[in-house]
């Protein structure tokens, strides 16, 4: 089922690299059903919060009339980053998935392990590595791709 649902987030990294835009997906599952969609918007949307899982997670809130996503799984193609990390405690997320790592700016644990800071009134589980190799790819190619044309 992981990876189901990492190539449905993969799906949307495709579609926000139809934008021009970093490509990262993420979808948010209850109860084995996708109930919100998300990929990155940040350029096109002038918006630094326009991340895949950010909008997701508001996707999902609204889905469910309740900020509160406590029996809801996260997945998404990149490591998430630190405000990322954030919004996903914020919203009580049960579990976070991510394929490929993100040693710039990855805050699940290649930067910070954001989720596993104690104090904290939410503790969110969380596994790396689905589809890594197809989610890396992707972020490969996009970004050698931008590196030819300047």
């Amino acid at each position: 089922m992981k990876e189901e649902y990492m190539l449905e987030a993969l799906k949307e990294a495709k579609k926000a690299l139809e934008l021009d835009e970093v490509p990262v997906g993420c979808v948010i599952v209850k109860d084995d059903k996708i109930i919100a969609r998300a990929h990155n918007i940040k350029e096109s949307s002038n918006n630094p919060a326009g991340h895949a899982e950010i909008l997701a997670i508001q996707e999902a809130a609204q889905c469910l009339n309740n900020w509160r996503l406590n029996d809801c799984e996260l997945y998404v193609t990149l490591e998430p980053c630190l405000m990322c990390c954030g919004a996903i405690i914020q919203a009580r997320i049960k579990k976070v998935y991510y394929g490929a790592v993100d040693s710039k700016a990855g805050g699940a644990e290649s930067l910070s392990h954001t989720f596993d800071l104690q104090g904290l009134n939410h503790y969110v589980s969380y596994e790396g590595g689905i589809l890594e190799k197809e989610c890396q790819k992707l972020l490969s190619d996009y970004f050698k791709t931008k590196r030819e044309k300047v």
